[in-house]
């Protein structure tokens, strides 16, 4: 993103080799020995990459002097390192500036980065795209020229700040633009070439640049600058970050508010991630020692979901996210994609607590949703369930605690449907039940539409939970 008069951009890769954070828990920003701008976050594995460009404006220049893209990468979404420059402008040989704003997807084992870069030939800024075998290359131009350019019909006003998706059925998508023009088109199967017209999205209200597109739980989001003052910002030379939500991958958008507000810089750019069961926006601000403008730097906070899907305003921090290692393990969490039932859930408390990405700061947590069972006492359940048959090896448990009516429970036991009836997982280890922290329960794989975590309280008690994951094998 960048402001009205000098358009910013970047974004991807990463410099050095230099951890941050020996402690528990890294600051924001993330990283400080170089200047970094338009995140683009990715998970592979176990692994969250943050593609970022490079700011290396002196304090005397008032302008974007950006010339290669960073990879940063985190375990835990608390310590980052910063894995040195993967790409830069010699990159493209038919670019010759401006490492603006990009994204990394994947896709059939090999990684798509999509750039904004300023080309040689006629115009100004091009949508470019590389690609590697790994998240941190070698990346090489995968195409021979721009992908998007002044030239191509219906073009935005400014061709800058690609967001690239890759629907369940296989079909990629392209979004972009600046200026207030916000574009979409489809992508072929082999990523570097489009298929049909560009179109020109509808409902995305007050948009000025940097989509970042994601879906969850069925539902597609776009998240995008907006430099208004209806709520936005009190001035249009900032900007903050709205989000709409689709269903369908090209709209029409609906508004649904904004998720991240002004930050220190005049632009804002940011994109989201769900890394070992928690939801993240990755955004930059200018509060790095000698930042400023041109000189931003990468941030990262927690993001969460209400129960109707809307998304919380984002608390900015200046500590970062505590550390978040996924319950003691890798894996995907199958939790958020799960359909949920409860043996009893309290009127004023939710179900949908079990399985929104949260990561509680503590059991008595009640920033986010909650699952409590009150005045329900002995054993009760939850469960997963999911459309077709998912392989699972491991669950992880927050339980609830309100030092009131809800105790941490006596015991509990992880269940499947082996597809008559629930029985135990084999090879179960010892279900854990204690507090402020993810308890990890391991076992021999089990393929199942449905999972169902049993557990009895205290005497006297009845029980709650905080957070339910389960993850792939």
């Amino acid at each position: 993103m960048r402001q009205r008069l000098a358009v910013v951009c970047a974004v991807v890769t990463a410099a050095a080799a230099v951890l941050f954070g020996a402690a528990a828990q890294a600051a924001n920003p993330v990283i400080t020995a170089i200047y970094t701008a338009d995140p683009g976050p990715l998970v592979v594995g176990n692994t969250m990459y943050v593609y970022t460009g490079r700011d290396e404006a002196s304090t005397s220049q008032q302008n974007f002097v950006m010339r290669e893209w960073h990879v940063l990468s985190s375990t835990d979404a608390a310590t980052w390192t910063d894995r040195g420059a993967r790409a830069n402008i010699g990159t493209f040989p038919w670019a010759g500036a401006d490492a603006w704003a990009s994204e990394v997807e994947p896709r059939n084992g090999r990684y798509y980065w999509y750039t904004s870069v300023n080309g040689n030939g006629a115009g100004w800024m091009n949508i470019g795209v590389a690609v590697g075998d790994s998240p941190l290359g070698p990346f090489t131009d995968a195409k021979g020229g721009p992908l998007i350019s002044d030239s191509t019909a219906n073009s935005s006003g400014l061709n800058i700040d690609p967001t690239v998706f890759v629907d369940d059925d296989g079909q990629a998508y392209l979004y972009w633009g600046g200026y207030w023009s916000p574009r979409a088109v489809r992508l072929a199967a082999n990523m570097v070439d489009t298929v049909g017209a560009v179109v020109t999205p509808q409902g995305l209200t007050n948009y000025w640049e940097a989509p970042f597109m994601f879906k969850r739980n069925g539902l597609y989001y776009m998240i995008y600058a907006a430099n208004d003052t209806n709520g936005c910002v009190t001035s249009s030379s900032y900007a903050c970050q709205r989000y709409a939500t689709a269903t369908n991958p090209m709209g029409p958008w609906t508004h649904r508010g904004i998720v991240l507000g002004q930050v220190s810089s005049t632009t804002n750019h940011a994109g989201a991630v769900e890394f070992n069961g928690q939801w993240y926006l990755v955004y930059h601000n200018a509060n790095a020692p000698g930042g400023g403008n041109f000189r931003r730097s990468v941030a990262v906070d927690r993001m969460y979901f209400n129960a109707d899907g809307t998304i919380q305003r984002v608390v900015q921090t200046t500590t970062g996210p505590p550390p978040n290692p996924g319950g003691g393990g890798s894996g995907t969490n199958l939790g958020p994609s799960a359909t949920a039932s409860t043996s009893y859930v309290s009127s004023w408390e939710s179900l949908a607590a079990v399985n929104n990405g949260g990561t509680p700061a503590n059991s008595q947590d009640r920033s986010n949703l909650v699952y409590g069972n009150w005045p329900q006492q002995g054993t009760q359940w939850i469960d997963y369930q999911w459309p077709s048959a998912r392989s699972v090896n491991r669950v992880a448990t927050y339980w609830f605690d309100d030092n009131q009516g809800i105790d941490l429970p006596g015991s509990c036991q992880v269940q499947y449907w082996n597809g008559s009836a629930y029985v135990a997982v084999p090879g179960q280890s010892a279900c854990g039940v204690a507090g402020n922290t993810f308890n990890s329960t391991t076992f021999s794989t089990v393929s199942t539409t449905r999972l169902r975590l049993s557990f009895t309280s205290r005497a006297g008690f009845s029980t709650g939970v905080l957070e339910w994951q389960a993850f792939q094998a």
